[in-house]
């Protein structure tokens, strides 16, 4: 390809490869379909990435002239290894997919009209645009929900070899839908969320990690209150998905999911019941060489560890305080900070036995905050560390457990 030479026209503006599928845009510049498409829906830009105009629509207009151009070049470069490029399909039309979601309505159509619209979706960001504005996710949830109910009154049997909700619930993520659409998927009553809860006890580990993502989605757009009312049936299944670590996906979209739910307050309490401490520190053991992942765990962590039930059970954890410990100056500037933060709320309100006390001496965590003050890592972390020190300074200052290099660091 470094021989050839490639006319300018048949590049993308933005990615400046060669196009696929060029299309219009209202500016008069032509662009790569998917490159654009990834401005616009994706990066959610409303401007013409040249000109910088503003776009009144993002209707994009196929450019079937310089299409045929791209093609007859690599036909006549094909002796260079130049593969012909295909011609695309065309998006799907409002009038063809009303079709297929009116007809996924009736049983005896609904599995070949769900399959169709899988391989829709997938095609290009204009296709799940024009799904959406159809109104395709609220018939998609109707099938999930419906499915459910069934489900729930047939055998395992019965149900196992057609599975609509499956298929439903696949094209409704792969949709990235809008906040506005979100919204309406949650509903006042909650009957979609109690929908996802049953998939994800399902058998299929893929609907089981869509299930969770989509919950995420849905809870992050939820209105405050309708945070506070739900069930503790989820935060079990939660618990058990992250358990079970079924893949990096869900147990990344659990944990993101667990950190925005556990801003409420009673909800922390319904997590520790269902077992979440536990399982955030068994992460913490088995994903030690995951930043990522050991942040959010410290996160949940810190909020699970401002009820007084979460500190009991990270204390009554044999690797509570040594794991989290472990991870100061270790993982990064957040994990330090939320590991502190956990420290700290332990400190204030549960270090009152003095088996804790010696614990956190016996297991390092006193010298660990001693080394934090000698480090550069953040104002914030050094005062925290200084205050726990500070705060049981009778039982730990002049103690032979502590290392003499470290004492010269204690705070006064």
């Amino acid at each position: 390809m470094d021989e050839l030479d490639i006319p300018n026209f048949f590049l993308c503006p933005i990615s400046l490869e060669i196009m696929k599928d060029p299309v219009i845009l209202s500016t008069g510049i032509t662009y790569d379909r998917m490159s654009i498409e990834k401005w616009i829906f994706s990066g959610k830009n409303d401007t013409c990435p040249v000109t910088k105009q503003k776009l009144g629509d993002a209707e994009l207009t196929p450019n079937h002239t310089l299409r045929r151009l791209i093609q007859s070049w690599c036909t006549l470069n094909a002796s260079y290894g130049v593969e012909r490029i295909p011609t695309p399909r065309p998006p799907i039309t409002k009038s063809q997919l009303m079709k297929l979601l009116n007809d996924s309505k009736s049983p005896k159509l609904q599995m070949e009209c769900l399959r169709k619209l899988k391989l829709i979706v997938s095609e290009n960001e204009t296709n799940k645009r024009c799904m959406e504005d159809a109104g395709a996710s609220e018939i998609l949830a109707s099938i999930i929900t419906t499915c459910n109910i069934a489900s729930s009154n047939a055998n395992e049997d019965e149900f196992e070899l057609s599975r609509p909700d499956d298929e439903a619930l696949n094209i409704l993520c792969h949709l990235q839908l809008s906040e506005k659409s979100l919204k309406s998927l949650n509903g006042e009553k909650g009957e979609f969320i109690e929908s996802l809860m049953r998939l994800m006890q399902c058998d299929n580990y893929q609907s089981r990690t869509y299930s969770v993502i989509l919950l995420k989605s849905i809870l992050k757009v939820a209105d405050p209150l309708q945070k506070t009312v739900l069930k503790r049936e989820l935060f079990v299944e939660l618990v058990q998905l992250l358990r079970d670590q079924i893949s990096s996906k869900a147990s990344k979209a659990a944990l993101q999911l667990l950190i925005n739910i556990c801003a409420v307050g009673r909800n922390r309490i319904k997590a520790v019941e269902a077992g979440a401490v536990s399982v955030m520190i068994d992460f913490l053991c088995d994903h030690s060489s995951q930043k990522r992942v050991c942040e959010m765990v410290l996160v949940v962590l810190d909020q699970l560890c401002q009820c007084a039930e979460g500190r009991a059970e990270l204390l009554n954890h044999g690797a509570g305080l040594a794991v989290v410990s472990k991870k100061i100056l270790r993982v990064s500037q957040l994990a330090s900070e939320k590991a502190v933060k956990i420290l700290l709320s332990i400190a204030k309100f549960s270090a009152t036995s003095p088996n804790v006390l010696q614990e956190m001496l016996h297991l390092g965590v006193v010298g660990k905050l001693c080394l934090v003050l000698q480090m550069d890592c953040g104002e914030k972390i050094k005062d925290r560390a200084a205050e726990i020190l500070k705060l049981h300074a009778r039982a730990w200052k002049n103690t032979s457990c502590l290392p003499t290099n470290l004492r010269t660091s204690y705070p006064s």
